[in-house]
This record gives C-alpha cells, sequence and structure tokens, in this order.
C-alpha cells in the first residue's frame, strides 16, 4: 500500500467517517476513494488531495502530512537529461530488483541515499582506524 493511500486510511479512520462520507465530501464517487485507499488509482491530483485537507477540516501538521505522503506515492521516475551515464544503470539495476529487495536493503539504500541529502544536516563522524597491539600479534 503507497504511504497516501496509508495515510488516507488513517486520517479517514481517525475522523471516524466512511468512505461513502468521504467521497460525498470532496465531490468523488465512493469507489474512487476505495481504489485511492487500496492502491488500485495512482496518487490523486493536488487538488483531491485539497479537497479532503478541506472537507477533513486537517489541521496544518495533517496536511503537511498528506501532501508528503502524496509526493512520496508518485509512480513514475523520470531521470533527468543531465544525469551521468551511471545514474541511468544504477536505476536500470534497481528496476529490475525493486519486488524482491528486503526490507533491510531497502532501509540500507535509503540510507546510503541520505548521506547526501543536503538537507540532513546531521554530521557524519568519520570511522577511526583501530591500531592492533603488534606485540599480540607476535606471540599468536
Amino acid at each position: 500500500m503507497s504511504p497516501f493511500s496509508q495515510c488516507l486510511v488513517a486520517l479517514r479512520t481517525r475522523y471516524g467517517i466512511r468512505q461513502g462520507e468521504l467521497a460525498a465530501l470532496v465531490g468523488y464517487e465512493q469507489s474512487y476513494i476505495s481504489a485511492l485507499e487500496v492502491g488500485l488509482k495512482g496518487p490523486p491530483t493536488a487538488e483531491l488531495v485539497e479537497r479532503i485537507c478541506e472537507g477533513l477540516s486537517l489541521s496544518a501538521e495533517e496536511k503537511q502530512r498528506l501532501h508528503e505522503a502524496l509526493c512520496a506515492s508518485q509512480r513514475k521516475f523520470t531521470i533527468d537529461v543531465d544525469a551521468r551515464e551511471d545514474v541511468y544503470w544504477m536505476f536500470r539495476d534497481l528496476r529490475e530488483q525493486l519486488s524482491e529487495l528486503s526490507e533491510v536493503q531497502v532501509r540500507m539504500i535509503r540510507d546510503v541515499v541520505r548521506l547526501r541529502d543536503p538537507q540532513n544536516r546531521q554530521v557524519l563522524k568519520p570511522i577511526r582506524s583501530v591500531k592492533r597491539n603488534r606485540f599480540k600479534e607476535a606471540t599468536m
């Protein structure tokens, strides 16, 4: 299930309304809301997201979370024209293996990507080398 689908279900549940009620609030069919929630439909337009925010009277934090989930749920990806060749190969490899990646592998890839993220202001400490005691090694 996409981040948007999960967020929408959580919000609707938190506010205690049914899919049909949400559909009436935003002016869409209940079947479309259902398809969004189970992930059969891709992420909706920004206009629908705004209608959901207004219909549920979401807080600023909830609105931000829903918009972030919308952004994270995009299924299509375009590589910039000026990307290096190795970026294309990396994405080909990732695309071919995507359905087989474990949770640990996904977490590791995300951690590696965040290392260079300018928004991540966390200072990474250099790895210290450990000096071995040469006397112990010689006697072993």
